[in-house]
């Protein structure tokens, strides 16, 4: 029998990503704490903004799996301000394209989930997702052994995109 092995999520499963020692800050959000650090790549911070931030997933569903979130913490649209808004549209569109260019993607899938009925994880921090697809993404693997496979390196793609968007 093959194993497959991603480390990355083992935190995830285990619970303990949300058990660590922290500072509390806005609500213990995840988000709120990264961003008052100063290491973007441990937090996978690809680039800052005016009124958002654009980082990896760190449980990715694919690769290049992208957040595109606001810097307030907010958890509902009609929270934010106008140009938060227009900045997140924005973010999200040259996401499609640099993902395009670096990753070469057959398709995507673009979602917000507001409210934890509505499937958000961290819902007091609204945050889209930026998802590249490719045919056959998907397999038998997923449903029979629980497992995702993910065929890239996490931090090649972290420095890849983060080039990309820097121009």
């Amino acid at each position: 029998m093959d194993k497959l092995y991603a480390p990355w999520r083992h935190d995830y499963v285990t619970g303990t990503a949300r058990k660590k020692d922290k500072p509390k800050l806005k609500n213990d959000c995840i988000f709120c704490q990264q961003f008052e650090e100063d290491d973007d790549k441990k937090n996978l911070i690809i680039k800052r903004y005016k009124h958002c931030t654009i980082m990896l997933n760190r449980y990715p569903y694919n690769a290049g799996h992208l957040l595109i979130l606001p810097l307030e913490h907010k958890g509902e649209l009609e929270d934010l301000s106008k140009d938060v808004r227009e900045e997140l549209m924005e973010l999200i569109n040259n996401s499609i394209e640099i993902l395009k260019k670096v990753l070469k993607p057959q398709g995507f899938n673009v979602g917000l989930n507001i409210g934890s009925a509505g499937g958000g994880g961290i819902p007091s921090h609204l945050h889209f997702h930026v998802l590249p697809r490719w045919n056959g993404d998907t397999n038998y693997l997923t449903t029979i052994g629980e497992v995702k496979v993910i065929s890239s390196d996490f931090y090649k793609i972290y420095d890849d995109l983060k080039k990309e968007f820097e121009k």
